[in-house]
């Protein structure tokens, strides 16, 4: 597997990296698992002060950092600011409250003494992390899972190798101890093999289903726990009492944030037939404002896919819907620039024989869908393979909510962006996985947690022994 850094705005290679060899591996994953023991008997919240100073440093490299994730993959230099920002952020609350919440959690039982659930940390995790954000997607695992106690090794994206290695950085440079995070340029076939190693007791993976697919395979032919976060094909429903300037302003910035390459945005707006015609203009409008170019330039609006494999992919994705009955309302057009760039595009009339009507389109592409009825709009929504997210909007904020809790998905944010913070569990339902990242939720996915019963010894003259039996009055 080739790790290099090909600027999708230029198209030129800007580095190679070289593979991790057999003996890098294994140094990785002892050095991993001697700092997890090490760990285990020292305090969640020793770990606190190095979280906090990950933090500053990033926010210290703010500039740098983020001119690195704009030339691995692309995307708009603010955006990237703003992703490392988000990565801070994330490692500030876990350092504020993860010792905390990694309190005993007290059960109330019939049972003699006092019961109660302690979350310790399992050993050595295996990250397995996509190109798309390339800070936020490791430290959200990595966060809760540092203040836990559980070493990690990253397998990044092999187009985004510089963020790889510039996360690492960061972290040794805070002073984290060796094992903490090590980063390793391996192949899958590498990958399959640390997931087998008895010192490894979990993975976590956000990336496509083929991949989660393969690598939850492997977990579970080991039984290794795993999270998986496998994309989504969120609904944006706008129902029959939205306010439309509210519902397109959310609707475009959704669809074409980070180049529509997010798991999150909303990719299938499903509009109440009173509004389609109206949402349907005014979503061209807005896209017909976008300005492609250079990511770095503060003027530029839309920034060039991640890759030319990503753009062909999408393209062809494009043209199959075409084939399939589709209809170009807007977009679908070439760009004149040598970056991987694709005109933003709205698509209708999709109807369920349409080969890409269940498929995924990661990048800056609008289905647009009109239903006639709240019933028709959740019916529709939901026939989808995925379940990640999704947005409702309407100005009736209860009729919103009542919609909002009939979609199957993991979230969904009634008149708001779908938002990353790192107090909301993040994850999904059907083929978007399993698990959830953030949260307390995210804290303790890869947590022991053991039950600890403590008693006053027991008068065993006067027991009887073996199991309890309880019996109703």
């Amino acid at each position: 597997m080739a790790y290099q850094t090909i600027n999708p705005y230029t198209n030129k290679l800007v580095k190679t990296y070289p593979d991790a060899t057999t003996e890098e591996v294994e140094t990785a994953i002892s050095t991993g698992n001697a700092l997890y023991n090490k760990w285990r008997a020292e305090s969640v919240n020793s770990r606190a002060a190095t979280l906090h100073k990950i933090a500053d440093l990033l926010r210290e490299n703010e500039d740098e950092l983020a001119r690195i994730a704009t030339t691995d993959m692309g995307k708009l230099y603010a955006e990237s600011k703003d992703e490392v920002e988000l990565s801070a952020s994330i490692a500030d609350y876990y350092a504020d409250h993860g010792s905390e919440m990694l309190k005993p959690t007290p059960i109330s039982s019939r049972n003699t003494g006092d019961a109660e659930i302690f979350h310790q940390s399992t050993g050595v995790l295996m990250l397995v992390e996509p190109w798309n954000f390339p800070y936020y997607q490791i430290m959200r695992v990595f966060a809760p899972n540092f203040m836990v106690g559980n070493p990690m090794l990253l397998k990044h994206a092999s187009n985004t190798p510089g963020s790889a290695a510039a996360f690492e950085k960061i972290v040794r440079d805070a002073g984290a101890p060796d094992g903490s995070l090590t980063n390793l340029f391996v192949s899958y076939d590498q990958v399959a093999s640390i997931i087998a190693d008895s010192r490894v007791q979990g993975v976590a993976l956000t990336g496509s289903k083929r991949g989660g697919q393969s690598v939850a395979e492997i977990a579970g032919k080991n039984l290794k726990k795993n999270s998986m976060e496998l994309g989504g094909s969120d609904a944006f429903i706008v129902l029959s009492d939205a306010d439309i300037d509210t519902a397109v302003d959310l609707a475009w910035r959704v669809r074409i944030y980070n180049a529509g390459q997010v798991c999150t945005s909303a990719k299938r707006f499903i509009v109440a037939d009173n509004l389609y015609d109206e949402f349907l203009k005014k979503l061209k409008a807005n896209f017909e404002k976008l300005v492609p170019g250079d990511p770095m330039d503060p003027k530029t609006t839309i920034a060039p896919m991640n890759s030319k494999r990503a753009k062909e992919k999408l393209q062809g994705q494009i043209d199959k819907a075409v084939t399939g009955g589709a209809k170009i309302y807007y977009g679908n057009e070439p760009i004149d620039l040598p970056g991987q760039f694709l005109q933003p595009t709205i698509l209708t009339d999709i109807d369920k024989d349409n080969p890409e009507f269940y498929d995924e389109m990661f990048g800056p592409v609008a289905q647009v869908f009109k239903v006639s009825s709240d019933e028709e709009a959740i019916e529709l929504a939901n026939d989808s393979e995925l379940g990640l997210g999704g947005i409702v909007v309407s100005e009736d904020v209860q009729h919103g909510k009542h919609i909002a809790e009939q979609i199957e998905t993991g979230m969904v944010f009634v008149n708001s962006f779908l938002v990353s913070l790192p107090e909301l569990p993040f994850g999904g339902v059907k083929g978007s996985g399993y698990g959830r990242e953030m949260s307390q939720l995210g804290l303790t996915a890869f947590t022991n947690d053991k039950l600890i019963v403590t008693a006053q010894a027991p008068d065993w003259n006067n027991s009887a022994g073996g199991l309890a039996v309880f019996k109703k009055d």
